[in-house]
């Protein structure tokens, strides 16, 4: 790294923050070799992850790589400045029961075998583990009635619990691209490629997590 770079990390906003980031196979990158925003994000700004995706797992709690499962095998004695989830397509694809929120904000109260119940347990273990800022992110528009309805959940969960919400959903902004750069930035209609991380959902993301984090 030469010093420039070095000395444009230094004095980015995000430099030496340490965010976590659970997820699935987006945040994982299935179809970019296993990189993502999350390690473009590291390399541009300097600052600290740790990336808990694994592909094909579940917000539900309902196997032993569940989302919830594996949150709880990290380090609750690390400092994080930002905790940050991907609202999985795979509850979506896998049809996982939508839940209701709960009127109350006691852990003990989610049913976490249901999409509602495990964002609420999710957000309430971030805070009371770590103490830090929550964000949910949505995946881009894809034609998928289930997990629109999801991004709608989503959203009444976030108005609950005051938490950040990227929501690539419904972002126009976001989903404006040409059909050229379609072709190039997604493998799939859910899984971007290594252009697509790069140039499109990098400097998008950046842009928002600062501000959340600031």
């Amino acid at each position: 790294m030469t010093d420039l770079k070095r000395l444009m990390r230094s004095d980015d906003p995000l430099s030496g923050k340490h965010i976590v980031f659970l997820g699935s196979s987006v945040t994982y990158g299935a179809a970019s070799n296993g990189v993502s925003f999350v390690d473009f994000l590291a390399e541009a700004t300097g600052c600290r992850v740790t990336k808990e995706a694994v592909s094909g797992t579940t917000l539900v709690d309902d196997a032993p790589d569940s989302y919830i499962r594996r949150m709880k095998k990290l380090n609750p004695e690390m400092k994080v400045d930002l905790f940050v989830c991907q609202l999985s397509t795979n509850d979506a694809t896998q049809m996982k029961e939508m839940g209701e929120v709960c009127r109350t904000y006691d852990m003990d109260d989610f049913d976490t075998k249901t999409v509602a119940g495990a964002i609420e347990y999710i957000i309430a273990y971030a805070r009371k583990t770590w103490n830090c800022p929550v964000a949910f992110y949505t995946s881009p528009r894809y034609d998928s009635g289930q997990y629109a309805a999801m991004v709608v959940l989503l959203q009444n969960i976030q108005r609950k619990w005051n938490i950040a919400l990227i929501d690539l959903w419904n972002d126009a902004a976001f989903n404006d691209i040409t059909a050229e750069q379609r072709s190039r930035y997604m493998a799939d209609s859910i899984h971007p490629t290594r252009e697509g991380y790069l140039e499109w959902w990098t400097p998008y993301l950046k842009r928002i997590i600062i501000t959340i984090i600031s």
